[in-house]
């Protein structure tokens, strides 16, 4: 395989390396006090989000898997958060149903740049009932029905293996807590800066806390 030469940066490269980065600014995060539920966490954190003033705090990013094994990603709304996962809907006809139908699994993401905190969710996904699913339709405004029928839309739920919360900070030591779904219990791991320094706190040993 020929060698690809190497080239001097871009136009475009060399201007996204001058872009600023994490913005935002930080609220307070007390690591000695956190939720044994990721659920609990994550409800504080979207509601700080919201009281912040952060545009669409309950928008996410959905990743699924085609037929092919490459990743497909959009933006979506959240619709609920509790003890059975992530909820989030939309039409039986489209890509991501396919895809779910196929390989039920999932990652969202949630970034909420002005507070520099962002929520990793992954897991395996699941349909939810039909009558939660025309609750959903029903709920929505007439224009944004569109025409769509009960068994038409979809309510999902990934129902999450892992959680991670991740807050930036200007230094570069940022910080990631990690819950981790193991024989049905979460367990939590001891936050560590997320440093080029630091070991991930998902990989040091003994680190589990709870």
């Amino acid at each position: 395989m020929a060698a690809h030469p190497i080239l001097p940066p871009s136009e475009l490269a060399t201007w996204l390396r001058v872009q600023p980065t994490l913005t935002g600014t930080a609220p307070p995060l007390h690591l000695d006090d956190l939720p044994d539920d990721p659920v609990l966490l994550f409800r504080e954190w979207l509601r700080a989000a919201a009281a912040a003033g952060v545009p669409e705090p309950h928008a996410a990013t959905l990743a699924t898997v085609d037929a092919d094994g490459i990743p497909d990603a959009r933006t979506l709304i959240l619709k609920d958060v509790d003890a059975r996962g992530w909820a989030f809907a939309g039409a039986r006809s489209s890509r991501k149903a396919a895809q779910l139908g196929a390989r039920p699994v999932a990652a969202l993401n949630h970034w909420w740049q002005p507070q520099r905190r962002a929520v990793r969710v992954r897991g395996t996904v699941e349909e939810a009932s039909a009558t939660e699913s025309d609750a959903d339709l029903a709920a929505r405004s007439a224009s944004a029905r569109g025409g769509l029928r009960p068994g038409d839309w979809v309510l999902w739920r990934v129902v999450p293996t892992r959680v991670e919360f991740w807050q930036g900070a200007s230094d570069r030591n940022h910080t990631r807590i990690v819950y981790r779904r193991v024989d049905g219990r979460w367990q939590l791991a001891a936050p560590v800066p997320d440093s080029p320094s630091a070991p991930s706190s998902a990989a040091v040993p003994g680190s589990l806390v709870r």
